[in-house]
């Protein structure tokens, strides 16, 4: 086909009929234009001196357009996240709407313009700036307002944002009813809402009633089939089922439509924690993070195991990471947290674990981060406030509990210790890790050792591998001097696994059976797994003495002056992260 000459009639009539619109415009419409166009710092000059001119003259606008400008003004202070002017400037914009309801006819505008009606139509929406009211309300933690403020919206008019909004909050006020309602709202107008679905599932309300308000989607459209097993994963997750919820997730896992999926590698490595399973925990993550180098969920769990398992330059290059990936979430502040509370710096774990808590109030590792830290402080009561909030947002995770049974035993609570593992125990089922719990409190008290063996037996006919009962077991074994039986046990767990703890605990029963030799090859490979384990050092360094008194009791004066200078730089560093804390600023990325 031949090409055309451009027809320069028809570009002229197109430029001038543009040129003819913007002429009738008036300047409210050239506000909205560039607040569509997300020229927000232009938006906030203008629509400032535009309601000073109002001010100084009030018929200069009329109340449509002076809404207008409220609105549009507000929308650029939040863009600056401002968000307590923000909220200033949205009610004000509110009272002017009600101004506006009252007003029967418009006045013409000086400014020129356009017709009333269509003035109307352009109108920002008043549901929108409640929800914005709100938003600014929730950034700033004043939660009641900005429940309040949802509130007063009518219910037919709340789209699914304000329902969901409504439901989070409700959730954190533990106004579960009034939660439920609210998310259910929202699976009803958007069923494939999963994260509402993630929101009933925790509120206790039962799988197969959530499943049935997706039913019809998931028969309408193809590919879908896998949304019921999906919910039934997370149902039996937060059911406190483990197991079940790890089988049914390798199930969705292996689908593959579904294949190297992150969201399920970082749910999957999830439960394996809870489920006490830290070496396919760790496995999940990493693979989870492989595929996507930029993730942040879940990582803080990640780095707490990474810490606990004695990595701690691995976790303080993830935390790095993560830190010029986003220091606007919680995760890399608790990562580095984890980091200072392993290295024993326990105010500046405190501290981390304030500033990820200020972050994200609904971070249960930042919660258990900061509880654990005041609990080595020795400040039980605050560690103990903490550790039942974490409890309150995160009902079925074991870690919770045991950290405030730890707080109890530390206070001499063995009562409230002993029925809050009863209570566990009776909650969530005959577990290796509720019958290990209990146990812990049982060994407390002389009277109940012999049922804390039948637990911890019972703990390990269903996990033999579960590091945490074969400790326990091993401890009570020490007691009653039963070091064969304890050589034995150990060396059939690390058969098949390799840790720090159970390396350590061999070597102390070989040194009591006399077989020093074994015995420091044993803390050697504790020490090259946890560089940091103080324990191991002492074992080691007490052999060495024992095998050269005069060379030792030198060697060990030398190690008593390093340890106390070493002691002197962590009280140092505590009360320098008090400073720091106090001067606001992060100190541990050099």
């Amino acid at each position: 086909y031949p090409i055309l000459p451009p027809n320069t009639s028809t570009n002229y009539n197109c430029a001038s009929e543009l040129k003819a619109n913007r002429l009738k415009m008036n300047v409210i419409d050239h506000v909205r234009d560039m607040a569509a166009a997300g020229l927000h710092s232009n938006v906030r000059i203008i629509s400032s001196l535009l309601l000073t001119m109002s001010t100084n003259n009030p018929e200069l606008f009329s109340p449509s357009q002076k809404y207008q400008l409220l609105v549009y003004h507000a929308d650029a202070i939040f863009h600056d996240k401002e968000y307590r002017n923000a909220a200033c400037k949205y009610n004000m914009a509110l009272q002017q709407k009600k101004v506006l309801s009252k007003t029967t006819k418009v006045r013409p505008s000086s400014t020129g313009g356009t017709t009333s009606a269509l003035q109307a139509q352009n109108l920002p929406s008043e549901i929108e700036v409640k929800y914005k009211i709100a938003e600014c309300y929730t950034i700033l933690k004043l939660d009641k307002d900005a429940i309040s403020v949802l509130e007063g919206i009518p219910s037919r008019q709340r789209t699914p944002k304000i329902n969901m909004m409504l439901a989070n909050l409700y959730r954190k006020a533990g106004q579960e009813r009034s939660a439920v309602t609210s998310y259910k709202e929202v699976l009803r107008q958007c069923p494939l809402a999963l994260d509402a679905i993630i929101g009933l599932l925790s509120l206790s309300v039962k799988g197969a009633e959530v499943a049935s308000m997706t039913m019809d989607v998931i028969q309408s459209i193809p590919n879908l089939d896998w949304l019921s097993v999906w919910i039934k994963a997370h149902a039996f997750t937060h059911g406190g089922d483990n197991q079940r919820a790890i089988n049914t997730i390798c199930s969705l896992e292996k689908k593959s439509l579904l294949r190297d999926n992150v969201d399920l590698l970082v749910t999957l490595a999830d439960v394996y924690f809870r489920a006490g399973d830290t070496k396919n925990s760790i496995l999940k993550f990493e693979q989870a993070q492989m595929l996507d180098p930029y993730l942040i969920k879940g990582m803080d769990v990640y780095g707490y195991l990474m810490a606990r398992e004695g990595h701690l330059e691995d976790v303080e290059v993830l935390g790095g990471r993560l830190f010029n990936i986003s220091d606007q979430h919680a995760e890399p502040w608790v990562i580095s947290g984890c980091h200072s509370f392993y290295s024993k710096r326990y105010s500046r774990a405190l501290y981390l674990g304030a500033k990820a808590i200020q972050l994200n109030s609904n971070s249960v590792q930042a919660l258990l981060l900061k509880g654990v830290a005041l609990r080595n402080m020795g400040r039980v009561q605050e560690a103990i406030i903490h550790f039942r909030e974490a409890m309150r947002l995160a009902p079925c995770r074991l870690d919770c509990y045991e950290g405030l049974i730890d707080c109890y035993l530390a206070s001499n609570g063995v009562r409230e210790a002993m029925g809050m593992a009863n209570n566990i125990y009776k909650t969530l089922g005959a577990n290796a890790q509720t019958l290990t719990i209990l146990a812990t409190v049982c060994l407390e008290d002389p009277l109940t050792q012999e049922k804390a063996k039948t637990l911890l037996d019972k703990a390990l006919a269903q996990r033999p591998d579960y590091i945490k009962a074969v400790v326990k077991k091993a401890e009570l074994l020490s007691r009653e001097q039963k070091y064969e039986e304890g050589i034995a046990l150990l060396r059939n767990t690390l058969a098949n696994q390799s840790d720090c703890v159970l390396h350590r605990m061999l070597g102390d029963f070989l040194v009591a059976v006399n077989d020093y030799q074994e015995a420091m090859d044993q803390y050697s490979i504790a020490l090259s797994l946890d560089p940091n384990d103080q324990k191991s050092l002492e074992g080691m360094q007490k052999m060495e003495k024992e095998e050269s008194p005069t060379d030792a009791t030198v060697e060990l004066d030398g190690d008593d002056m390093e340890g106390s200078g070493e002691e002197g730089d962590l009280e140092g560093s505590d009360s320098e992260a008090v400073q720091w804390a106090d001067q606001e600023q992060w100190f541990g990325m050099q």
